[in-house]
């Protein structure tokens, strides 16, 4: 895939809106930490906290499906300005917030608009992206929501630390808003429709999508069941790392500049493993032809590689180990992500948006209860070492259930 041709710059564009998505949704975490943030200024407990980071997933669950449904019905490009125009503003507002009730209202809206944004790119991969490889082009956009995520740190420190935390929701925005006026220039639904695009170039791309085909709802939500699970399984350690990293590291003794240093490093630890994850999947399945391996297998040892990192800091407290255990507990969940976010091309090409929402509505629902359930046991016993022992006992599970997608198996619509 070349860099500066049309399919390039498409894949560079969805990179760069994951990106800002990220830093859009995780930045209240860092917003939130200490006599600058807001939740020292609307005196929030960790509880509270809590549902400030989740109040963005609930409309964000319910819009996975009905977000992937319309981009596949209706198409990416309509979809994804209707959507950052909802976000942008929805993180303005964030700025403006007056207290809990505030920051609420504003968070849902967020979802809101950050729904449909995936599972809308994953339709556009699979009309821009040839099958060989959906793993790298999956693996390098979640890359790059990593990088906002080890970006977010560091820029509403410093955005905080001179003008205060609701100055860095406005910077935000203004990025997303810059994104949106970009994406109306340069995308177009069907590349063969791209005035830059040439007969070579279209030939290796999947054919264009029939339009008015009707979802075989019934049969996907059944295909689609154990790879939402195991999903979930992926989220809930995804969304504890997102919403508790930046506090934790402030618990351990670590002052704000520390606190962004630390945690930046976890997350760029996860923009390598997203990196790396799509590269590795789509080489074993260039090797093997078996998309069980490329696809299950990895995600399954993945998992339980994730497992063993994180267990070194459930016996230490030692601020080094606990930096080492995160990033490394980190780096192998997220190689899960190029292979898991290619199972939906796989599975059901011609709804791959539908399929993706479906999928993702398991890291939504872990993105409603991990923060909630980790700021409660954080509240209650004064133990942050006890909420990523869930993500350990949950990675098993999903480590087991993986071999459960059957990715090989694709979707045959019943007559």
């Amino acid at each position: 895939m070349k860099l500066f041709r049309p399919t390039g710059i498409v894949l560079v564009m969805l990179c760069l809106m994951y990106l800002i998505t990220y830093i859009d949704r995780v930045n209240v975490s860092t917003a939130s930490v200490g006599a600058l943030g807001f939740g020292k200024e609307f005196n929030l407990s960790k509880t509270q906290i809590g549902l400030v980071f989740s109040a963005f997933a609930y409309p964000y669950l319910v819009f996975q499906i009905i977000g992937g449904w319309v981009s596949d019905q209706f198409g990416t490009r309509r979809t994804l300005i209707a959507c950052s125009l909802i976000w942008a503003s929805a993180t303005v507002l964030t700025g403006l917030a007056g207290g809990l009730t505030s920051l609420l209202v504003a968070r849902v809206l967020l979802g809101l608009g950050e729904g449909a944004t995936f599972p809308a790119a994953t339709a556009a991969m699979s009309r821009w992206v040839k099958p060989a490889d959906r793993g790298f082009a999956q693996g390098i956009t979640h890359s790059a929501a990593r990088l906002g995520n080890a970006l977010a740190p560091g820029l509403i420190v410093g955005v905080m630390a001179i003008y205060g935390w609701r100055a860095s929701f406005f910077v935000c925005a203004a990025l997303s808003f810059v994104w949106v006026v970009i994406w109306f220039f340069v995308f177009r639904e069907n590349p063969a429709d791209h005035p830059s695009m040439t007969a070579a170039e279209c030939a290796v791309l999947p054919p264009p999508k029939a339009k008015g085909v009707a979802v075989p709802w019934g049969q996907l939500v059944r295909r689609m069941a154990p790879v939402t699970v195991v999903y979930f399984c992926y989220g809930w350690t995804l969304w504890l790392f997102l919403s508790w990293i930046p506090q934790y590291f402030q618990h351990q003794g670590q002052d704000l500049k520390s606190m962004a240093l630390f945690s930046s490093g976890v997350f760029l630890a996860g923009v390598v493993g997203d990196t790396l994850g799509g590269i590795v999947t789509d080489r074993i399945y260039a090797r093997t032809g078996n998309l069980n391996r490329a696809r299950s297998l990895m995600v399954s040892v993945c998992m339980g590689l994730t497992c063993l990192s994180l267990l070194p800091m459930m016996f230490s407290h030692d601020l080094v180990v606990s930096a080492v255990s995160l990033s490394a507990g980190f780096f192998f969940a997220e190689m899960t992500i190029g292979p898991m976010w290619a199972v939906p091309m796989d599975i059901a090409p011609e709804h791959s948006g539908t399929a993706s929402g479906i999928m993702n509505t398991g890291s939504a629902f872990a993105a409603i209860v991990s923060p909630v359930v980790g700021g409660w046991l954080i509240d209650k016993t004064g133990d942050w070492q006890l909420p990523f022992l869930g993500s350990i006992v949950l990675m098993l599970v999903g480590m087991g259930l993986a071999f459960t997608m059957r990715p090989a198996q694709r979707l045959v619509a019943a007559p």
